[in-house]
């Protein structure tokens, strides 16, 4: 199996808690893979994504990333958080620059910065918005302008903290889309923290669900067999699609159900 981000051992607790917010998680990652992890509030989801980015240090095991442990944040893992973390007085266009001009400009000129900074607004559709700032454009369109920023720091891992959480279903749906088309064209690795389960088999290669926490383990790993690309409508009465719904669903409810188990 192709080894591209190894999360190995890995635990992490806090001063004060009696236990560890997660324990002894491994998890092997394939290069261009696109991974759901889900579970109920407070089982460390958020967690685990914070210590893939470097945001956040292990207690125990680490992550490994391209055969480098990390040891703390890089242009390699780029986040995209649920709140949209854009610079107010910045434009869309110069919100996206700024990442651009952080991470590439020993290895970009001033002009193809300028063209690659273009062409990321174009992948999320927001070109004729790029001279807008963020307070004259609305929630998902803030949510463009971050993945646009994240994806343009040309990141080997992205990596999205429930990105669509605080959007309408409608405008939800549009940009689950959108970032399927992106990872179609640009074949980037994702890790995704999610509470969706829909959401979940429709974007996911791989779903990873963890157990209650604290103390939260990996519960099931569950290969989402759907081809690609994936139509929603046309998933809606797949079968395969509703399969693989159900058994997310009866996960999180057994785990739910049986709180007890998180900590066996």
């Amino acid at each position: 199996m192709d080894r591209f981000l190894d999360i190995s051992q890995l635990s992490v607790a806090f001063p004060r808690a009696p236990v560890p917010v997660l324990r002894e998680i491994d998890l092997t990652i394939r290069r261009g893979e696109y991974v759901a992890v889900i579970g109920h509030s407070g089982c460390g989801k958020s967690t685990l994504l914070n210590v893939i980015a470097g945001l956040l240090p292990a207690t125990a095991g680490g992550v490994v990333l391209e055969g480098r442990e990390v040891e703390g944040p890089g242009p390699d893992r780029a986040v995209v958080f649920q709140n949209h973390s854009l610079l107010p007085w910045l434009t869309c266009y110069q919100n996206v620059k700024l990442a651009v001009d952080q991470t590439l400009s020993r290895t970009m000129s001033r002009a193809a910065r300028h063209d690659w900074v273009l062409e990321n607004l174009a992948l999320v559709r927001m070109t004729h918005a790029k001279d807008k700032r963020p307070n004259e454009i609305s929630g998902g369109m803030k949510q463009r302008i971050g993945i646009a920023r994240a994806l343009a720091m040309r990141p080997k891992v992205l990596l999205l903290d429930e990105p669509f959480g605080a959007l309408d279903a409608l405008t939800r749906a549009h940009l689950q889309d959108q970032v399927m088309e992106i990872h179609a064209q640009r074949g980037t690795t994702v890790v995704m923290i999610t509470h969706d389960v829909d959401e979940a088999v429709l974007l996911a290669d791989r779903i990873v669900m963890l157990t209650n926490g604290p103390n939260a383990r990996i519960g099931e790993v569950l290969e989402v067999e759907l081809p690609r690309p994936r139509d929603r409508l046309a998933l809606a009465a797949d079968p395969r699609f509703v399969a693989a719904r159900s058994a997310v669903l009866e996960f999180l409810h057994a785990r739910h159900a049986n709180p007890a188990l998180a900590a066996a």
